[in-house]
């Protein structure tokens, strides 16, 4: 019988690049691929992305860095995912079909959305349920313009025919072929509807912005058996996902309280290990 190796294949969904790294069981190398991926910039201030090429550009990264190490799925461990966060999408349940480019974190078309949230007195509920201030860099205000600008959609969500996801999401719907809607607590996080004290999706933050909750990704630890996918030849776990600044910061080894670091991407993002 011919012996298992046991490598761990990371995809690395981000900003500026869909890219794949296999590692072997000390942490080195065994082979990585990246891919380029455009922005779209529909006008001043939007940012978008293909949510098709995200996928198949993962997936193609994916299936390289397997072929360069000569290696199959019955070699690999497990997958890590990790991924820009906050980035938008909205997709059918039954066709897998999104019905819009990904609104991406950096886009700013729902400041009036925020701005009425403002008015309306939210900003301290949103703060001490979520840890974050009302702003358009994360997906709550960005999936209400969703809803609010594609036709039938508020309505298609109603009946529990849509799904919402991050990055993370979408690639876990789509490794598992539909059977997986989830995400972890980094990436839920950063959506401005998750309580970060009970580790839940908050219903009062769901109610003011009239998001049904059919919508929304089962959460789970960032370690955690997320499902199997078969697209590699043979069943791999998905044994982890983490937003990608909590993931550096794990990945930094700032495992103690009063740790930072920075990474320098598409943007300069600086976190620090808070404790409790």
């Amino acid at each position: 019988m011919k012996t298992r190796r046991r490598l761990l294949l990371a995809l690395d969904q981000g900003t500026s690049s869909s890219r794949s790294i296999l590692f072997d069981e000390q942490a080195r190398v065994v082979s990585m691929a990246q891919r380029e991926l455009p922005q779209i910039y529909p006008q001043p201030g939007w940012v978008e992305h293909d949510p098709w090429r995200i996928w198949q550009d993962q997936l193609a990264t994916a299936r390289e860095v397997i072929a360069t190490a000569g290696v199959s799925a019955h070699d690999i461990a497990a997958i890590g995912i990790t991924n820009q966060r906050e980035t938008t999408l909205l997709w059918n349940r039954k066709t897998g079909e999104p019905l819009h480019k990904a609104i991406v974190w950096q886009d700013r078309r729902a400041e009036p959305i925020c701005a009425e949230l403002r008015e309306r007195g939210l900003e301290a509920l949103v703060s001490e349920r979520t840890g974050l201030r009302i702003d358009a860099y994360f997906s709550a205000t960005k999936l209400r313009w969703l809803l609010d600008q594609i036709p039938g959609a508020q309505a298609a969500a109603e009946r529990g025919e849509l799904a919402f996801g991050t990055v993370d999401s979408w690639l876990l719907w789509h490794l598992t072929e539909g059977r997986v809607h989830a995400s972890d607590v980094s990436n839920a996080s950063r959506t401005m509807l998750f309580d970060i004290k009970r580790q839940c999706w908050d219903h009062e933050l769901l109610a003011a912005l009239n998001i049904p909750p059919s919508l929304l990704p089962s959460v789970y630890p960032s370690a955690h058996a997320f499902g199997e996918t078969t697209r590699f030849g043979g069943k791999i776990l998905i044994g982890g996902v983490a937003g990608d600044q909590q993931s550096a910061l794990f990945g930094q080894a700032c495992f103690h309280p009063g740790l930072a670091k920075n990474t320098y991407g598409t943007g300069c993002f600086l976190l620090m290990h808070t404790g409790d």
